[in-house]
């Protein structure tokens, strides 16, 4: 049961009780330090203030924390001042990093936003959930062409039945440990209940018009509908942070633990920060052009970090909260501008929906003061592995977790393991738009498994005999990331490392192999 005690108060199973004489009724001569009262007194008094301490000490030991989910959308692992870019602005990052296990080579399994955050999801891979794609058939020019907003519902809910049959991380937290959860930000898989929260802002539905931003579409026929990635949840961060805040000051209020998935629409396009942000991506010399609105957005997405971290602190539960921050994938700005909008730049052929370390590769912190040791690790690891250990964190028993591909990150967090530094990362490329829902083995493009330093990329050539997907590659690739982190000097036809290249191809058909279905 949880006690708090504060100026003379108590709540208890969250009922407030105002005793009628307080504790310190022993008070503090401010000119001597010491209390005015007779030993005897004071003696009454201690055994009891120190029973209160220690129930104290034991329910908040019992609680589970409070979790904080930060997703930053398309950042590349190398745009953190923490990751050693000093012209990228991110102070609040950079102290959450200081203060958490810093794991500088996470990966995400996929390189693109939808199916790698159903991964934080379910702990799940891709090809395992069942979400490879972002758009599923008949695909996001098809999605456009439609003229009936009802097939469009009808079409878009077929997708969302891949959710429903996983078992989320909200859900467990809930059911299992009393956890409210609340979604903001980017979720493709329509209302926020798909996803087993408690309560969220996407509601797969169009914003109203008077909304500045949100996530829509047109049909042929002109007609608005929810583009399907968020719709009023991509408002958070953008335009407010203060459905947060009130999620959170409620929860407090009723002595709730609370989960928050804080997925903005940021630093991902459009680049549209306030001018202060772009005032601090224009002050150094050395930024290019083309990065200048990238790095606003990426200097915007750390402030609302801040004031997130801020809030938490203003409740005084920063040591009983757990911080988790990834992106969902890497984005690295070209020197093409948009199309659509000059002003802005697209993203380089080698990092959003690339099977290359710039569109996969990711910095993951985990914060937990008192508990977690500030450290930076650099054996690789997963986005799969943030559930179990997430779950492990919400004090949730083994025998009520899914099974989960990943591992336990907490007994390393804490300093009382190591990670096994051959342990081998995986993941798969896919088209955005799904030939078949469910059926990642009808349109996996590359496949990828990083062990140790080593790095293979394999391609899938179609059925047809063509390229394959994306034109990234025609043929096996190898990579030395410690070497070379930018891939740029492809192994794989060198004789000293045919070896290697042998027992990476037999590591990925064991985790995966796409022809045995």
């Amino acid at each position: 049961m949880l006690i708090e005690m504060a100026a003379g108060r108590a709540s208890v199973g969250g009922k407030r009780h105002v005793w009628e004489a307080e504790l310190s009724g022993l008070y503090c001569d401010k000119r001597s330090g010491f209390r005015r009262d007779s030993w005897d007194t004071q003696m009454k008094y201690s055994w009891f203030a120190a029973l209160v301490l220690s129930t104290v000490q034991m329910a908040n030991a019992a609680a589970p924390p409070n979790v904080v989910y930060l997703i930053a959308d398309d950042q590349a692992w190398p745009d953190f001042g923490f990751m050693g870019n000093a012209r990228v602005h991110t102070p609040h990052l950079d102290q959450l990093a200081s203060l958490s296990a810093r794991f500088t080579h996470g990966y995400v399994p996929s390189s693109v936003c939808r199916p790698s955050l159903m991964t934080l999801l379910t702990g799940l891979y891709p090809h395992q959930h069942g979400v490879h794609f972002n758009h599923g058939p008949p695909g996001n020019a098809g999605y456009n062409r439609m003229t009936s907003e009802e097939v469009y519902l009808q079409t878009r809910q077929r997708e969302f039945r891949l959710i429903g049959k996983q078992k989320t991380l909200p859900a467990i937290l809930r059911q299992e440990s009393g956890y409210r959860c609340f979604q903001t930000g980017k979720f493709w898989e329509g209302h926020w209940r798909n996803g087993g929260f408690t309560e969220g802002m996407t509601l797969f539905q169009a914003p109203p018009r008077s909304q500045t931003f949100g996530g829509t579409r047109k049909l042929a026929n002109g007609v608005t509908v929810a583009h399907g990635n968020g719709d009023l949840g991509l408002q958070i961060g953008r335009n407010s942070m203060q459905p947060i805040f009130r999620f959170i000051d409620d929860c407090e209020a009723a002595g709730t633990p609370w989960f928050v998935w804080y997925a903005p629409y940021l630093p991902h396009q459009p680049h549209d920060s306030p001018q202060r942000f772009y005032d601090l991506a224009q002050r150094r010399p050395d930024i290019q052009k083309h990065e200048v609105p990238y790095f606003a957005s990426i200097a915007q997405f750390d402030d609302t970090v801040g004031q997130l971290v801020q809030h938490v602190r203003q409740h005084g539960k920063i040591n009983n909260t757990v911080f988790v921050f990834v992106s969902d994938n890497g984005w690295r700005p070209s020197v093409t501008p948009q199309r659509n909008r000059p002003q802005e730049f697209a993203h380089t052929k080698r990092s959003k929906r690339a099977p290359f370390d710039d569109g996969l590769r990711t910095p993951i912190l985990i914060r937990w003061d008192g508990v977690i040791q500030p450290a930076t690790h650099m054996t690789p690891i997963s986005s799969i592995d943030l559930m179990p250990t997430l779950l492990s964190i919400a004090k949730i028993p083994r025998a009520r977790w899914p099974r989960l591909p990943g591992v336990d990150l907490l007994p390393v967090c804490r300093g009382q393991d190591e990670l096994t530094s051959d342990r081998p990362i995986f993941g798969a490329i896919y088209p955005g738009d799904a030939s078949r829902l469910g059926n990642p083995s009808a349109d996996v493009a590359y496949r990828w498994v990083r062990q140790a330093n080593m790095k293979l990329i394999e391609p899938h050539h179609r059925a047809d005999g063509s390229q394959p997907w994306g034109n990234y590659l025609q043929s096996t690739a190898l990579y030395d990331i410690a070497a070379d982190p930018f891939e740029e000097r492809d192994l794989s036809k060198s004789a000293d490392y045919q070896s290697v290249v042998r027992g990476l191809r037999k590591r990925l058909d064991q985790w995966w192999n796409p022809s045995q279905r």
